[in-house]
């Protein structure tokens, strides 16, 4: 019963917390009053828009996300100087572009979009397309010698940890 009350408070916890804190952010100052404003436009939103959320997101598991973001973040920063070290040394004419299919395991939606965004916010490799059953997702990368162990790696590094994360 107590469960119930508190999903019809909240029934979008993390986004209550995400607008809470962005709120407080675009106030450029922090104190008692905007956390409050904050913590009020984040109940309220959510609770106003839930209606047309028909499939709310299920849990995931908040440890293993953390250490993926912190992952991600390093590999965007890796990716940065790599990509940087190719617009420098790498002429144009010897550039190896490639479009790869990624086969996908992942069902959830979220996942999916968490997947796509990933490689996009990673520097050299944008996702372009996904399938129309959501079975593979297009890749492209800026520059590669083997396009198979792009694929491997978005595989074994990002998906796995995924259907961790949202299993």
């Amino acid at each position: 019963m107590l469960a119930r009350a508190f999903y019809w408070l909240l029934p979008h916890p993390f986004l209550t917390l995400l607008l809470t804190v962005v709120w407080v952010l675009l106030q450029n100052q922090v104190s008692a009053g905007m956390v409050v404003f904050g913590l009020i436009l984040g109940i309220i939103i959510p609770w106003g828009t839930s209606i047309w959320w028909p499939n709310t997101p299920k849990a995931f598991k908040l440890g293993k996300m953390t250490t993926y973001s912190i992952m991600v973040l390093w590999d965007i920063l890796v990716a940065n100087v790599q990509v940087a070290w190719i617009v420098i040394s790498v002429p144009n004419a010897k550039l190896r572009p490639a479009w790869i299919v990624v086969p996908l395991q992942l069902r959830k939606p979220e996942a999916i979009t968490v997947l796509a965004g990933t490689i996009t916010l990673t520097p050299g490799t944008v996702s372009a397309d996904l399938s129309d059953e959501g079975h593979s997702l297009l890749v492209h990368v800026l520059h590669t010698d083997d396009p198979d162990a792009v694929r491997d790696d978005i595989i074994n590094r990002y998906e796995r940890r995924l259907q961790e994360i949202f299993s």
